[in-house]
């Protein structure tokens, strides 16, 4: 029997009505975990719903400051893009409210844990593959693969039947997810993927078309992977990432409209905000121009879709993440530097690197006259690459001389 339920609470559509039901289904007490991750809602008020909608409990805490430290700038260091255009705002999200869902629940002695992801969606397998790494015996429920709604219209009409207040209306049923990293949009009007999203939409940044007219430059200096200043001011991780939205979204940078393959099998259509992310990737791979190694950056390069991959479909607990993480972050060690970056109506331009561990050499790359490099020795070096192919061509075409 169960007599405890630790909820992933967002104070959205989906959890609001959760609570309830899971209340009314299992008999059970209702415990709402909320985390700050930096959403820029009221937590107070979310708080407050909560109990006012039947939770005997409400946990909201502040986890901004590991969120970026310890998820976001990991996955940065790694470059990890999804699909090329997908920069896992929400996917990264997830392991970690998981993992203190799970600490709340074993302290409140609670048998199981609940979430508001539907069943088609990713964040079902994000929340439960790192329930069970954690405590692989909790009882797991998910209210959308159990209750008899089949669509967010019928949750709308449910929460006004039982006067349970929701943002989501008829007018604009589309879902989000903010953190500090980023907005998602999906679902409802989105769902035509010819429709253009409507400009009122936006959250984080401002329209290309509304961005200023003059370029803001910015600098972004770097330790060991990690960005650590901007514009020479030290930054803790989840100030410095804020800093960004902020310099970032004015000028129109960061927004993604994608079509996107869902580790359940289906494709979705999803718009994306940004800002702060963007600009961090942008500068990040200007510092490790200079810094790494030519055949280290093509090795880690090879790992970015696999990494990627492992974060999107939920597996951040995986022992295969960790390892391609501690892959990464010795290849890192050097990854050190300043970064000029020219910020302009929704592009993002490096205008400037350097570095103290860079590898560039004036000298070695120069087109004028130096002594270093015998530009000679660049024959034989192209003969002895050539050879294979020489080889393969008189195989085929014996008639061919050598």
């Amino acid at each position: 029997m169960i007599k405890k339920i630790v909820l992933a609470y967002s104070g959205g559509l989906d959890t609001s009505v959760a609570i309830k039901w899971l209340k009314e289904t299992y008999g059970a007490e209702i415990i709402a975990f909320c985390a700050d991750l930096g959403q820029g809602e009221d937590l107070g008020a979310v708080r407050e719903k909560a109990l006012k909608t039947g939770a005997s409990k409400a946990y909201v805490e502040d986890l901004r400051e590991e969120f970026v430290s310890e998820y976001i700038f990991p996955m940065l260091r790694a470059n990890a893009v999804y699909e090329g255009s997908y920069l896992l705002g929400t996917s990264i999200a997830r392991p970690l409210i998981a993992k203190r869902q799970i600490e709340i629940a074993e302290k409140e002695g609670a048998e199981a844990v609940a979430h508001g992801a539907t069943g088609k969606g990713n964040d079902q397998v994000r929340f439960e593959l790192t329930y069970y790494a954690l405590k692989p015996d909790v009882k797991v429920i998910a209210p959308w693969r159990e209750w008899p709604f089949k669509s967010r219209q019928s949750l709308i009409e449910y929460s006004e039947r039982h006067g349970i207040p929701v943002a989501a209306t008829k007018e604009k049923p589309y879902s989000t997810d903010r953190n500090l990293f980023h907005i998602s949009y999906e679902g409802g009007i989105l769902e035509d993927p010819w429709a253009e999203p409507p400009q009122d939409m936006y959250t984080m940044m401002t329209p290309p078309e509304k961005a200023p007219d003059k370029p803001l430059y910015i600098e972004i200096t770097y330790e060991r992977g990690d960005a650590v200043a901007v514009d020479g001011k030290a930054l803790g991780p989840s100030d410095l990432l804020s800093k960004l939205n902020s310099l970032a979204g004015a000028n129109g940078i960061g927004r993604a409209d994608i079509v996107e393959n869902r580790y359940v099998g289906m494709k979705s259509r999803g718009v994306y905000e940004t800002p702060g992310g963007s600009v961090l990737h942008v500068a990040h791979r200007a510092v490790e121009s200079l810094t790494l190694d030519r055949e280290t950056l093509h090795l880690r390069d090879s790992l970015i879709p696999r990494y990627a991959e492992l974060v999107y479909y939920g597996y951040w607990m995986s022992p295969e993440r960790e390892a391609i993480q501690h892959m990464v972050d010795e290849m890192q060690r050097d990854v050190s530097g300043t970064v000029r970056l020219k910020l302009y109506k929704g592009t993002c331009l490096v205008a400037g690197r350097k570095s103290e561990r860079s590898l560039y050499h004036p000298e070695l790359a120069t087109f004028e006259e130096e002594g270093v490099y015998d530009q000679r020795d660049a024959e034989g070096f192209i003969k002895l690459n050539a050879l294979r192919l020489r080889v393969r061509k008189l195989l085929r075409n014996p008639h061919v001389s050598s």
